[in-house]
């Protein structure tokens, strides 16, 4: 990763809206599998089935070399419980990256390309995380990756989304309430199904299960 003068984040610090968070009209999936965590997450994560099919569908693209982009929607804060939580609605694959079968770079031109993108298309959205696959690996956060999120995603509520496309896996990696997060750690997602009569899920990665 190239230095630049180029950030991803405003310089001023940003604060959530009110919102209600929207349990009624989403499925919650969580992994199969997963170690115990003692804190809890800072942020719950909601996704709409358009946004997941964008994603999915990007991380298909090369089944050969890493692949990946952002995450746009809204960070917002419940009114009731003072629960933190983002709404993932809005899927940009990253342009001019440099990728190989077990790397994937944003480089200064795809951090511009950004940049612009939100400035012109998405002024009102938010950049809650990013999202890259690791094709035939697994699910996890690389050392590279941890720096990487770290660094350009330091705010607690920026997550960070792998898919193994291959397995049909895919998890989210969420601080903790105290700042932490562990690369082996995955979380699941509420799926967003809206409209009165109840829509059937698009999800269809197999670590992961709903809960009714």
């Amino acid at each position: 990763m190239t230095k630049t003068s180029i950030r991803l984040l405003p310089d001023e610090k940003p604060a959530p809206r009110t919102s209600h968070i929207p349990y009624h009209c989403a499925l919650q999936w969580r992994p199969i599998i997963g170690s115990v965590i003692l804190n809890k997450p800072a942020v719950s994560i909601f996704v709409t089935q358009k946004a997941y099919i964008r994603f999915c569908a990007h991380a298909s693209s090369n089944l050969q070399n890493e692949v990946g982009g952002w995450l746009l929607g809204k960070w917002r804060l419940d009114k009731m419980s003072g629960e933190q939580f983002i709404v993932i609605d809005t899927i940009l694959p990253a342009l001019h990256t440099q990728s190989g079968s077990a790397f994937l770079t944003f480089t200064q031109e795809s951090q511009v390309a950004l940049h612009h993108h939100l400035e012109e298309s998405y002024p009102t959205k938010q950049l809650v995380g990013w999202f890259h696959t690791h094709p035939k690996m697994g699910v996890f956060l690389s050392a590279y990756d941890t720096w990487l999120h770290q660094n350009f995603f330091p705010e607690q509520w920026q997550v960070a989304l792998v898919i193994e496309p291959f397995s049909r896996a895919g998890g989210f990696f969420i601080r903790q309430s105290d700042g932490q997060m562990d690369p082996r750690h995955y979380f699941g997602f509420h799926e967003l199904i809206n409209g009165k009569k109840k829509k059937r899920s698009v999800v269809f990665w197999r670590n992961i299960i709903a809960i009714s």
